[in-house]
């Protein structure tokens, strides 16, 4: 992490003392932790928290605060920086309580050390037993920050129906300190001391039914880690249907090209339609012209109000491919026959 003036960052004198040291961190802290920042930067308030952390850590120790006073910049050279005199040399070590867990993790800190102090005085005292067997008190869980993102699902696939893969960004407990922010009396130099860190997930999601252009959708348990064991955030996906060549739509009213033979157009046909209840068997009334739209009842895409769209098949002409030698003796015959045209494209207008 780059250079800082510690005394600048948590907006002291150098000539503070501990305990104005201490109140001035646990102020800012308060405002900047990332479970606790509401403004629209909370990735700058994030920065600034590490900043918060390195600084404090620094000023709050008498010895590496006079290391500092005197070399600035240059304060670590040179030196291996032991915890605090009386304290062990880990989580586990000598002076852990009976209990275990949390008592040797506030022992690491060195007793009455003022990381320790602050966050009895940030979450209360009943805070250590975050740190025995399955979590916190109660009174001090806090269920974490839910997540927006937006998944384009390809129209096909909204009606045919399956799964789709997507990926997005999460905050994670960070891996190292535990989401602690702290290890072994030092800022834990992986996620800065937030105890979050920023990751990928992927997810396969299962098109729902009653899938709609907007519709929201809650996976619960995928969002920011709760807080001293509180409930895991949910991820809030709105999804958002993209048409393609062969299908549009308007609403919850879905629309189909559809390409049919010139004798089928004349004669009639029926051909099949995949719909989202299936794929449906349409008759193609005879004389049907291109563009000429058939209408399936309630066989769109779901509403919000539990109703259903229509399905509408709108009619090409189209040739087959490759076409026989007969075939083309025929349509050369057809040409023959007029005197009939058909109008397409620009026409003059009298």
């Amino acid at each position: 992490m780059k250079f800082q003036d510690y005394y600048k960052v948590l907006g002291v004198s150098r000539s503070a003392s501990p305990e104005e040291i201490k109140k001035a961190y646990r102020k800012l802290a308060m405002k900047f932790h990332p479970d606790r920042y509401k403004g629209k930067e909370p990735e700058k308030a994030e920065e600034k928290f590490k900043h918060l952390s390195e600084a404090y850590e620094v000023l709050s120790d008498p010895e590496k605060r006079k290391l500092y006073d005197q070399f600035g910049e240059n304060w670590k050279h040179g030196q291996d920086f032991q915890p605090p005199p009386g304290g062990p040399q880990g989580f586990a070590g000598q002076g852990a309580g009976a209990g275990g867990g949390f008592e040797g993790f506030g022992a690491g800190f060195g007793q009455g050390s003022p990381f320790s102090d602050f966050f009895e005085t940030y979450f209360g005292q009943n805070y250590k037993r975050g740190f025995q067997g399955k979590g916190g008190h109660a009174r001090f869980k806090q269920k974490g920050a839910d997540l927006r993102a937006e998944l384009s699902i390809p129209i096909a696939l909204a009606i045919r129906g399956g799964k789709s893969s997507f990926e997005f960004g999460a905050i994670g407990t960070c891996p190292t300190c535990a989401g602690v922010g702290f290890v072994e009396n030092h800022v834990c130099p992986t996620c800065g001391g937030t105890g979050k860190i920023r990751e990928r997930k992927t997810i396969d999601l299962k098109i729902p039914k009653d899938i709609r252009d907007g519709l929201k959708m809650r996976l619960r348990g995928l969002g920011e880690p709760g807080i001293e064991g509180g409930q895991q955030g949910d991820l809030l996906l709105t999804l958002r249907i993209q048409p393609d060549d062969n299908y549009h739509f308007k609403g919850a009213d879905i629309y189909a090209w559809v390409a049919v033979a010139p004798w089928e157009a004349v004669f009639g046909a029926k051909v099949d339609v995949r719909t989202p209840d299936g794929v449906v068997v349409v008759s193609v009334p005879k004389d049907s012209r291109a563009g000429q739209k058939l209408r399936l009842r309630g066989k769109g895409f779901h509403t919000s109000k539990g109703g259903r769209g229509d399905f509408y098949v709108e009619l090409r002409l189209a040739l087959p491919t490759p076409l026989s030698e007969k075939q083309r003796q025929l349509l050369a015959e057809m040409a023959k026959a007029g005197p009939n045209k058909v109008f397409g494209g620009a026409r003059e207008v009298s």
